[in-house]
């Protein structure tokens, strides 16, 4: 248990005043696994507890929360208290400081709602939340509805807390969940594109999958996945059905640890595929171009969720790029290289693997790519150049746009394995009959 919680809440009692463990770490804790913050929750007010500990921040102190600095680590430490209304659907506009029990019942879920004495090392439950962690149950604490009118970030909490518990959500709070889904449209694309990442980058993200479909949520936040129902793919190709339930097998496939990008990729890699839905004259189901246009789409899509450019580029070019594969046994040895030397290559190759594993079942390509890099592994797939613009233009080129198209052909001679030298690279130039304009 982190010493630097214990020593707050010791201080705190020294100077008469109550001071508990709360909410998430002590889920944790009684769950077995390692908390990622710990809280104090504490009957001094906000000024008592500045007072204490000279230096704490005040930045959340209007809502009864200073975060305290000790033994170089950051924790939060709250004041027990009973919220006002909730006019904007997220945050209280009063607080009212009050007791421990007064505390328990302001919050979201039983599970959340304990408190753990560390210096007698027993648990306090106001809310019967033991018992629900015991039954792995999500439960909201009191009215659901009123829970869940209160801060509508807590339907997707819900959906959260569900997939990384593994818990079952209780019926009412499930009903609840449901019937308030449209009203996560009034929570920022911030505090939505946070929950859905903790949700996808969980490995029990196919459970997420389902409880934001099931729940009416997925239609408020990705409304472009419920498209994807009912559309069609060639059967010789994809016998496992429609681009929804083909982008769902993919996830359930996905390994535990992926990064935020292979993730989005998985999702949304066929998004323009209802755009691009035709029939050919042979009567074949074509979606031609919707990697360019699911490109577009998913920079679109990320941006209204605030996701960074980091994480948006990465997850376009792996969408944009994800039919390529379907070429690489006849591509030059330059263009192979080329496309493994992209940052975003060990995420495009995952993508593609999955892609196979939840369509035909075919590997060859991704077996192919694996010996292509195994193959290539002895050196770098990029070498440094053999010649330059300044080299050219030493022997008498003209400088210009013409110079970059000749160096890259003569790079492109060296990643064939066909040039190693700097002399080979001018005598190639030659035989290709590039000279110096006179």
């Amino acid at each position: 248990m982190k010493t630097s919680a214990i020593k707050i809440i010791q201080k705190l009692r020294l100077s008469g005043h109550e001071a508990l463990l709360a909410g998430g770490c002590v889920r944790d804790l009684l769950l077995g696994r390692e908390p990622k913050d710990f809280d104090v929750a504490t009957s001094a007010t906000p000024d008592e507890v500045v007072a204490l500990f000279p230096g704490a921040l005040t930045v959340g102190a209007h809502f009864g929360v200073v975060v305290v600095r000790q033994d170089h680590e950051q924790i939060e430490v709250a004041t027990f208290r009973t919220d006002g209304s909730y006019k904007d659907g997220r945050h209280p506009e009063s607080v009212t400081f009050a007791t421990a029990e007064q505390d328990a019942q302001r919050r979201d879920f039983t599970v959340n709602g304990l408190f753990r004495d560390p210096i007698e090392d027993r648990v306090i439950d106001y809310v019967g939340g033991a018992v629900d962690l015991e039954k792995r149950v999500l439960r909201a604490i009191g009215d659901a509805h009123q829970r869940f009118d209160e801060d509508k970030l807590r339907l997707l909490r819900a959906v959260r807390f569900a997939t990384t518990l593994g818990f079952e959500i209780e019926e009412k709070t499930w009903q609840a969940v449901c019937e308030h889904a449209p009203a996560i449209q009034s929570v920022s694309a911030e505090r939505i594109r946070d929950e859905l990442i903790k949700i996808f980058l969980h490995p029990n993200r196919l459970r997420g999958f389902d409880l934001l479909m099931d729940s009416g949520l997925m239609a408020q936040v990705l409304p472009e996945i419920l498209v994807l129902k009912g559309v069609e793919q060639p059967p010789q190709w994809h016998p496992e059905g429609d681009v929804f339930i083909h982008t769902r097998l993919m996830l359930s496939l996905l390994p535990e640890q992926v990064s935020l990008p292979l993730v989005l990729s998985v999702l949304l890699h066929d998004i323009a595929k209802p755009a691009t839905f035709a029939v050919d004259e042979t009567g074949r189901i074509r979606f031609n171009g919707h990697d360019k246009l699911g490109a577009e789409m998913t920079g679109d899509i990320l941006r209204r969720l605030k996701f960074p450019n980091d994480v948006i580029e990465p997850t376009q070019v792996a969408v944009e790029h994800h039919m390529v594969f379907k070429d690489v046994k006849k591509m030059k040895k330059s263009t192979l290289k080329r496309m493994m030397a992209r940052p975003t290559w060990a995420d495009e190759l995952a993508l593609h693997r999955v892609d196979c594993l939840g369509s035909n079942g075919l590997l060859d390509n991704y077996e192919f790519m694996q010996a292509k890099a195994e193959e290539f592994s002895q050196q770098p797939l990029i070498p440094q150049p053999l010649l330059n613009g300044r080299d050219l233009i030493a022997l008498g080129w003209q400088p210009g746009k013409h110079l970059g198209a000749v160096l890259t052909e003569v790079q492109n001679a060296q990643l064939e394995g066909l040039i190693s030298t700097r002399e080979e690279a001018l005598e190639w130039l030659a035989a290709q009959g590039h000279h110096p304009a006179p």
